[in-house]
């Protein structure tokens, strides 16, 4: 494998070749969490020290984009969820890294509904400035990078898509997508306040891939993440045209600004009702 020269793109994003090769390593590491979705392999089902599962899949996943990466871009570090046990006195100084989920939705992928994803994302002084969503089960990988656009592999087609280069007409009742296993009393809170909505109960990062293709329009997160879960789909969405802000005081989402990894509540939008 080759590597990547990021170089000269860091503050626009990635170009779009170099982004494919991150693409194609997300498509590998998902292709390693398929022989165990097919039973090829046990899970191997353990419980994190906060409670959340890990199965052998995640960690194969993590092996092969860590060791994809390190040959890629051997100068950029990495953290992972797989691997968070790096001190805030050492990732403070980073200004690029690459923040990645290598199984994003492990409850989904246990329960075997396929909305689980791949998530690698390429963070430049705070932002998610370029990212990949895999969903291996579904064959679809989303693509996004500022300054170059978003666009969806599926079946060997890249097919670009953009918020604001098409105009849609407001829908009478926004899409709104929430997550599958992770519900919250403040979301229910949220979602009173609206008058009138549509909601779609969907999990791990596709929440993000439907805004970006405009079929969705809002995605309110008013319960906790880990920055691992949503950088990669942020990248996405906002090359896209959306927007992800913090809620409620709506400054823009960022990254690898604090020693603790949990983010604030958000809520993503579609370009439409950002």
């Amino acid at each position: 494998m080759h590597g990547v020269d990021l170089t000269h793109s860091y503050k626009l994003g990635v170009d779009k070749l170099a982004l494919q090769a991150i693409a194609d390593l997300a498509i590998s590491a998902g292709d390693a969490i398929m022989q165990y979705y097919h039973g090829e392999k046990g899970l191997g089902i353990q419980q994190k020290s906060d409670d959340s599962p890990v199965t052998l899949a995640d960690l194969a996943s993590h092996g092969v984009i860590v060791e994809g990466l390190k040959q890629l871009t051997p100068n950029i570090p990495i953290m992972s969820e797989e691997a968070p046990n790096i001190s805030w006195s050492e990732r403070q100084s980073w200004t690029v890294y690459w923040l990645i989920d290598p199984l994003d939705g492990t409850k989904e992928f246990i329960g075997q509904n396929g909305e689980f994803t791949v998530n690698i994302a390429l963070i430049v002084n705070g932002q998610a400035v370029a990212g990949v969503v895999y969903a291996p089960v579904l064959g679809k990988c989303y693509c996004g990078s500022l300054g170059q656009g978003a666009w969806c592999i599926d079946d060997h087609q890249n097919t670009p898509f953009s918020l604001t280069a098409t105009a849609k007409v407001k829908r009478s009742k926004p899409i709104v997508v929430g997550s599958r296993s992770h519900p919250s009393p403040e979301l229910g809170q949220y979602l009173d306040s609206l008058p009138a909505y549509e909601l779609l109960s969907v999990g791990s990062s596709l929440k993000f891939c439907m805004l970006a293709e405009g079929k969705a329009d809002l995605y309110p997160r008013l319960g906790p993440t880990s920055e691992w879960d949503t950088a990669a789909a942020q990248a996405v969405l906002e090359a896209a045209g959306g927007k992800v802000s913090c809620y409620p005081k709506r400054q823009p989402l960022r990254y690898n600004t604090k020693e603790e990894i949990l983010n604030p509540y958000f809520i993503a939008t579609s370009a439409d009702y950002s």
